[in-house]
């Protein structure tokens, strides 16, 4: 297979590396994107000092508000012109999502709405179905909401006991069962139901709110996300038309997973702007803080803490463009009444990649949330300060859409899938290995921008094959009982991804002669995921190795891939944070 071929392949950063410019970044957005964008953030900065009002009253604020973003296309970004939407692409709905992220809470009430509520009948509804709800919901005259979560069914998703019959006149499905948890419940018109029809064939349903049987339960307490709407919608003898089955019947799990995907990669991007705002809050703090008789900003402690900000931050942007365009390369072209088995057949190829989004981005913002609380200090623990808020708001991101566990699980998962259908010539890649290992080669200190954390990145996908290979080779298929050697591969994979999209953008930068401060971001995070990447391996090999001379070689080959000179981190970090504190803001 060729390498542009590799390319177009979900998984196959961890075969080649591509071009810097054939990755999407943040720097290629064009006017237009950019002035999209600036309106979501004018909306979010607008919405921002009500976040109290909504909290109290959200069905009374929050309709208004999806309304006003319908009349500004906001909610109609991803829904084709044919059916009253804009029609733009996936780089531009990043742009626009980050923006809206900086509406706290209220954030979660848009996205639930304009992802997960509407994709599934834009990929997967029929032109009847489209040309019903698509207008009303790029409008917000109707909001949308997503059902998948049962009681007894948040993980294991197709373990749900909702059932579905047809009626005796063959007019009606009949639903029964209860959806917890779901965003939007207290005031959305339109749900996408997944239910078992005839108690085993997992379907989707649309079903409106004023249906027969249709209800919804109390606003749940929750220890966060207090500006969106969180109830469980009951379903009693539910009579919805023949008609509002979406998709195939048996065949709900492809529109349920696939939407997911998309739901990962858009959490990661709401995570980047959700992280710059709270680093702009924590700046601007830190100036104005005095202790010690002079400001917190002039402590080094603290400009480090600004500094490991700014760089997952940037990691995690970077990895969103990338996600972005990759996803746009499938779907781009895609008929707006194209079969739903087309849509599932291109959303699922960046399956993995937007797994990996998903689990860097909320990782990246709990990170930065929870260092924010502590450059407040006490004040940070209090709710009038705007950090509490997005401390407690952060922590459900490892949990939406999917546990982190979950999703890392479903990395590795992914790539022996594909490699046993000939989709990705992963086990050739770790069968050449062994000899590669052979023949390693010192690092050439080349005077190339960037070309010490390239070398790093090509050795972290040498780590990554020859864990995954040693795992398949003493596993086989029990390999997925392995759960813990899983973890730790894909959180090596997760690495390489972030690593990479970090140095491309980087790169990419650097030939347009505007690096600004990416290169030097790039470099911090590299060194540091690298040897978390050597940390890993170290203490996995041990589970896979159980011959103590075999073991003994093998470590000895990861000391050869993993060696390497260090940067003096702490001066390019001082760097990161001077920028930081000048600007009072996100830079790169």
């Amino acid at each position: 297979m060729s390498e542009t071929a590799n390319l177009l392949k979900g998984g196959s950063f961890l075969l080649s590396t591509p071009d810097p410019e054939q990755v999407t970044t943040p720097e290629d957005l064009t006017e237009e994107q950019r002035m999209i964008a600036g309106t979501a953030r004018e909306f979010s900065e607008k919405v921002r000092p009500r976040l109290h009002e909504i909290e109290q009253d959200k069905p009374f604020h929050s309709r208004p508000l999806l309304r006003e973003l319908g009349e500004l296309g906001l909610l109609g970004l991803e829904i084709p012109e044919k059916y009253g939407g804009m029609g733009l692409d996936k780089v531009t709905a990043t742009a626009a999502v980050e923006e809206y992220s900086r509406a706290g809470s209220f954030a979660i009430t848009i996205g639930a709405h304009t992802g997960i509520g509407t994709l599934p009948i834009v990929y997967f509804g029929t032109p009847e179905q489209k040309a019903k709800y698509l207008p009303k919901l790029a409008t917000g005259e109707w909001v949308a909401a997503y059902a998948l979560t049962e009681p007894n069914a948040g993980s294991d998703a197709l373990g749900g006991r909702t059932t579905a019959r047809l009626s005796e006149d063959g007019k009606y499905w009949i639903l029964n069962g209860t959806k917890q948890w779901i965003t939007n419940a207290g005031f959305a018109d339109v749900f996408i139901v997944y239910a078992k029809v005839d108690g085993d064939k997992f379907s989707a349903f649309i079903v409106e709110r004023n249906f027969p049987g249709v209800s919804t339960g109390p606003e749940e307490k929750k220890m966060g996300l207090h500006a969106s709407s969180t109830c469980s919608l009951i379903l009693e003898d539910a009579k919805v038309p023949v008609e509002n089955l979406l998709g195939e019947i048996g065949k709900g799990h492809h529109i349920a997973f696939n939407i997911l995907n998309i739901g990962r990669w858009k959490l990661g991007a709401g995570a980047v702007g959700s992280a710059k705002m709270v680093l702009s809050i924590c700046a601007e703090y830190a100036k104005t803080r005095h202790q010690f008789g002079k400001p917190i900003a002039e402590l080094r402690a603290i400009q480090q803490k600004l500094a490991d900000m700014a760089v997952r931050t940037y990691v995690t942007e970077s990895m969103g463009y990338r996600t972005a365009g990759l996803l746009e390369s499938v779907l781009a072209g895609l008929d707006p009444d194209a079969d739903g088995r087309e849509a599932a057949r291109r959303l699922e190829e960046f399956a993995m990649e937007c797994s990996i989004m998903k689990v860097f981005g909320s990782e990246a913002f709990d990170f930065v949330a929870d260092e924010g609380v502590q450059i407040h200090g006490g004040y940070g623990f209090m709710d009038e300060y705007e950090v509490s808020t997005a401390y407690r708001d952060s922590r459900i991101n490892r949990i939406f859409e999917g546990t982190n566990e979950i999703n890392r699980l479903l990395i590795p998962g992914t790539l022996v899938r594909r490699a046993l259908k000939g989709q990705l010539p992963i086990m050739q890649a770790m069968a050449n290995l062994q000899s590669e290992l052979m023949e390693l080669t010192p690092f050439d200190e080349s005077d190339e921008p960037l070309a010490k954390e390239l070398f790093m990145i090509d050795r972290a996908k040498k780590v990554f094959l020859m864990l995954a290979g040693l795992g398949v080779q003493k596993y086989q298929m029990a390999l997925e009982k392995e759960q813990e050697l899983l973890l730790g591969v894909a959180d090596i994979a997760i690495e390489v991804y972030a690593m990479e999209s970090a140095v491309l953008r980087a790169l990419k930068a650097i030939r347009a002669g505007r690096p600004g401060l990416k290169p030097e971001m790039a470099r911090i995070y590299c060194q540091e995921a690298f040897e978390c990447i050597a940390s890993i391996a170290r203490n996995l090999l041990p589970a896979v190795e159980e011959d103590s001379d075999t073991l003994r070689t093998q470590l000895s080959v990861l000391r050869r891939l993993t060696r390497y000179t260090p940067a003096n981190t702490i001066a390019l970090k001082r760097q990161v944070a001077a920028r930081v504190l000048e600007k009072g803001d996100y830079v790169c």
